[in-house]
């Protein structure tokens, strides 16, 4: 049974009525009430995470906690401990996640909630904590800690300022730090990336856009996931999905995708490479207030067509044809989808890529590409 914490101000307690998940809910709308550049993510997609038919609770465990204000009784901040059974297995160490943390800004609220979610993980016999990841980092991970000028993008973190400065000063370590790309569409590719699509066609590779219905779509899911798996095994921090987990974040994205910058790359009859973007549906999701009523749909449905930019998730390709230029392609491929008659695309941002993963980091900045986000991981000693 988790324990409350206390301090002079605050009470930290564990969510386990219907209120208080309620109360965990409300935190986000609290602390980003006056911020322009804060997108409300939607409600149910957050209360669903806790949910007993989440896959996550197959392998893992977790805490939600709320900070309660004395005074008046509301919630002024949040943090989920969790335990990713996946995750220990594949780091033979007992790595304990805190996420979903939202704090208004003072560090004595902040520090209580921290130290409640390492007690909580102490208590399941964690020996390090990491975060903010919400349980994967499949799903948000990351704090901002420079860009804070723009709205983030689709399906991209964002917090305060001082979220970065408080975990410093609680004592916690930068653990991995992940980049942002800007790419103004105008300008155009240095020639080189149309070369290489030049190379990769005459080597046989052929490409296509993504399919978005039927059994075509599922078999491109399929694909992608079994792509993808192997490619990113050794990801930071990360963890496989199931192909049921994949398949079901898949058709949630399948109305919003774009064929036109989502190429996909084959090779004697296989897949060997994709570009997944997304317009930038954080625009019209930004006036929706969190909620998808059917007041919210037709907001969604009124402001995307506002959309004038997106956000590239992944440029995945097998290694054995990189000589081929199928990334180089790609990025072509995609691009040239921004930039055809009609598209309303601006500007697109390529991330997030971790500072280490020089590979992925060569190819977005031989595009011209700039750094306009930095993001950080954060580790912790329990013991």
């Amino acid at each position: 049974m988790a324990k409350s914490l206390s301090t002079t101000a605050t009470q930290v307690c564990a969510v386990t009525t219907p209120t208080e998940a309620e109360q965990f809910l409300d935190v986000p709308a609290r602390v980003y009430g006056n911020d322009p550049n804060w997108v409300p993510p939607l409600r149910s997609s957050i209360a669903k995470q806790f949910k007993p038919e989440n896959p996550f609770f197959q392998y893992g465990r977790l805490q939600q906690f709320i900070a309660i204000s004395p005074g008046s009784n509301e919630a002024i901040g949040r943090i989920v401990a969790a335990v990713n059974d996946r995750l220990i297995e594949r780091e033979a160490r007992q790595v304990g996640l805190f996420g979903y943390f939202e704090c208004i800004n003072d560090f004595d609220v902040a520090q209580a909630l921290l130290q409640s979610a390492c007690q909580w993980l102490r208590e399941q016999g964690m020996t390090v904590v990491r975060g903010p990841i919400d349980l994967s980092t499949h799903n948000n991970c990351l704090f901002l800690v420079d860009g804070f000028d723009s709205p983030p993008m689709v399906m991209m973190p964002y917090n305060p300022p001082y979220y970065p400065q408080f975990m410093e000063q609680a004592g916690w370590a930068k653990a991995k730090d992940a980049y942002s790309y800007a790419l103004p569409l105008g300008a155009g590719l240095p020639s080189e990336f149309e070369k290489g699509y030049r190379i990769a066609c005459k080597s046989g590779v052929t490409f296509r856009p993504v399919h978005t219905q039927g059994e075509a779509f599922e078999q491109d899911v399929t694909n992608m996931y079994y792509l993808f798996t192997k490619l990113f095994a050794n990801n930071y921090s990360s963890t496989p999905r199931t192909l049921e987990e994949f398949r079901e974040e898949a058709k949630d994205l399948q109305t919003l995708v774009d064929p036109d910058v989502f190429p996909i790359a084959e090779y004697e009859g296989e897949m060997v490479g994709f570009f997944m973007s997304l317009p930038d549906y954080n625009i019209p999701l930004k006036h929706v207030n969190g909620k998808l009523n059917w007041l919210g749909i037709l907001k969604f449905l009124w402001f995307r067509r506002q959309i004038d930019q997106g956000r590239v998730l992944v440029i995945c390709a097998v290694p054995e044809l990189r000589r081929k230029m199928v990334p180089l392609a790609l990025v072509y491929l995609g691009m040239q989808g921004c930039l055809k008659k009609g598209k309303p695309y601006k500007r697109s941002e390529l991330g997030y890529v971790y500072e280490d993963n020089m590979a992925s980091r060569k190819v977005v900045e031989a595009s011209g590409a700039q750094i306009c986000k930095t993001y950080r991981i954060y580790e912790k000693s329990l013991v």
